[in-house]
């Protein structure tokens, strides 16, 4: 897909890689880029880019569907939805509280579902579109210390895939944006799951942006800020017990028994 003259939405457009996108989308050419958040300075950093601040909660289907039929009565109909806002989500297993995993899957998941629930038709109806999703390399990997974040980034990639399956012949185009680590506020903390992250080197919000550009031009599936991801994804595929060998030793370095 080439951005020029398309009307693009961002959701968690307020800071990182969702407000990085949408710069950059304004930048080569949209038509309109509706920056979305539940921040309160939404509307001051997305006039800073250029772009239309639209409030929404992406916890909540009504008010992702209030955002579609927003956008689309001012600036016309939506050519490419990119959800990309997501949550890090408590550190834990299986002891995580109940309402802890119910929030980071209806952000982390149930807001690609609800995306796609109102986007598709409308899609299907217009002849194509794109639909963007951020997912992480957590969901093709695995992510150390928090089984929330590696479960519902995991359920992010698989909806991902089965979507541009099932919508290939009608001309709907999916995406999944899958970066390792990125300088955002997520990965500004102490927490030694991210410190593993950190650990393998950061990338600018920026830099998600150059790939996330060159992956909409080309329509691929996986688009990956971080190429060693690739290998590592190889890796797991070709010997899951080597690879799964690797991660315990990692969970060993940053998670040692007590």
């Amino acid at each position: 897909m080439d951005i020029q003259d398309k009307v693009v939405v961002v959701t968690g457009a307020g800071a990182g890689i969702g407000h990085a996108l949408a710069a950059r989308f304004v930048a080569v050419g949209a038509k309109a880029v509706v920056a979305s958040d539940i921040t309160t300075d939404l509307d001051a950093t997305s006039h800073e880019i250029g772009a239309h601040p639209i409030h929404a909660d992406v916890s909540n289907e009504s008010s992702i569907l209030s955002l579609i039929e927003e956008t689309e009565a001012q600036f016309g109909p939506i050519d490419l939805f990119v959800a990309n806002a997501g949550i890090g989500g408590q550190p834990g297993g299986a002891e995580v509280p109940d309402d802890e995993w119910q929030n980071i899957w209806e952000i982390n998941v149930m807001h690609h579902v609800w995306a796609a629930r109102h986007m598709i038709p409308r899609w299907q109806e217009r002849g194509g579109g794109y639909l963007l999703t951020t997912a992480s390399a957590a969901g093709l990997l695995s992510n150390l210390g928090t089984a929330p974040y590696t479960v519902t980034k995991h359920a992010a990639v698989a909806f991902g895939e089965w979507l541009a399956i099932t919508h290939a012949d009608e001309n709907i185009s999916v995406s999944v944006l899958c970066p390792q680590g990125v300088r955002t506020a997520m990965t500004n903390s102490d927490d030694p799951a991210v410190a593993n992250v950190v650990a393998q080197g950061l990338i600018e919000p920026s830099d998600v942006a150059d790939a996330v550009i060159a992956g909409l031009n080309a329509e691929s599936f996986h688009i990956l800020p971080h190429p060693q991801v690739a290998e590592y994804v190889r890796h797991k595929g070709a010997d899951i017990e080597s690879w799964l060998g690797a991660m315990q030793r990692l969970q060993r370095r940053f998670f040692p028994a007590d």
